[in-house]
């Protein structure tokens, strides 16, 4: 068993300090408050201070970059952040694993493979490119070594108000029978990336060589609408029928003029206006590791729900 060294302890870091501490390596969970699941070690720190963070990793077999700054905020954030991941990993040795997106392709005719060039023109698909290029760069430099898994859209136990069908915004209004507001066309085809897949796919790259030195894409099921989800949803929890609802795009233009998120949504709006299909068949064959089918989640999901609301959460 080895150390490994957690960075955020949101929907995807928790997910995987839990998963790795059950499979018993020693885990540490840094926060800037703290904070973190039971039965690790959770430590306080600012992930720019290189001295510090590299202090930390000191050690540690792999070094997983889960954090998320705030949205409208990556120019300015993620630089100083991955700067700091690159000289902890350079300095210590440690594996450096980065939880990416598919923001860096930008729009695309037809599924995604990790084989399509880079070639967002937004700002957080450019931010998000320049750290896997230079985490590249590095790594063929022989400084460090370094892999970066790339997911879809998040959904699954846990999930954030960030996830367009996580557990605030879609799953409990659902089940409550309220209706649901979506960003776009609710019936296009959509890749939805399952939050415990998301932990074992990074559990397996940082612990398997053959993951480092190339990015890879997390298993990911084909890729259905949201109207599909909720409806299977709602079928799985004899819940009523769904009522989803387009929200006009003039309206979230316009709430782009006073909330910073609304507004950073424009940029992105291209992935849920066509069919937004992901193509994870290299990590799957490669490591043997298949998505969780859409029906298992689905029954995850409402059995977590169900007993969220019995503990009153």
């Amino acid at each position: 068993m080895g150390k490994h060294v957690i960075v955020g302890a949101g929907q995807a870091g928790g997910h995987l300090a839990e998963r790795l501490a059950g499979q018993g390596h020693d885990v540490v969970v840094v926060t800037r408050s703290g904070s973190g699941p039971e039965g690790v070690e959770r430590v306080a720190a600012d992930v720019t201070d290189r001295a510090r963070l590299t202090r930390i990793a000191q050690g540690a077999d792999a070094l997983y970059n889960c954090v998320n700054p705030k949205y409208h905020r990556w120019a300015q954030d993620w630089p100083p952040m991955a700067a700091s991941f690159l000289g902890a990993a350079e300095e210590t040795g440690t594996v450096l694993v980065m939880l990416g997106n598919l923001y860096g392709y930008g729009p695309v005719d037809g599924p995604m493979t990790e084989d399509l060039p880079l070639a967002a023109t937004g700002t957080k698909g450019r931010v998000r490119a320049k750290m896997w290029e230079d985490a590249l760069a590095a790594h063929k430099a022989g400084r460090i070594r370094a892999t970066e898994l790339r997911g879809s859209d998040y959904y699954g136990p846990h999930s954030t108000d960030q996830s367009y069908i996580g557990q605030t915004r879609f799953v409990k209004p659902l089940l409550a029978g309220k209706r649901v507001s979506y960003l776009s066309d609710p019936s296009v085809p959509h890749a939805w990336t399952y939050l415990p897949d998301v932990a074992e796919a990074l559990a397996i790259a940082g612990t398997d060589e053959r993951a480092w030195g190339r990015p890879w894409h997390i298993p990911t099921g084909p890729a259905v609408s949201a109207l599909e989800v909720a409806e299977r949803l709602c079928e799985i929890a004899g819940a009523p029928k769904p009522r989803l609802y387009e929200v006009p795009y003039p309206v979230v233009h316009a709430a782009g003029w006073f909330l910073p998120m609304a507004k950073e949504l424009r940029e992105t709006r291209y992935q849920f206006d066509k069919p937004f299909i992901l193509d994870s068949s290299a990590f799957e064959s490669t490591f043997g590791m298949a998505p969780t089918p859409l029906d298992d989640a689905l029954r995850t999901i409402v059995a977590a729900s169900r007993k969220s609301e019995g503990s009153g959460n």
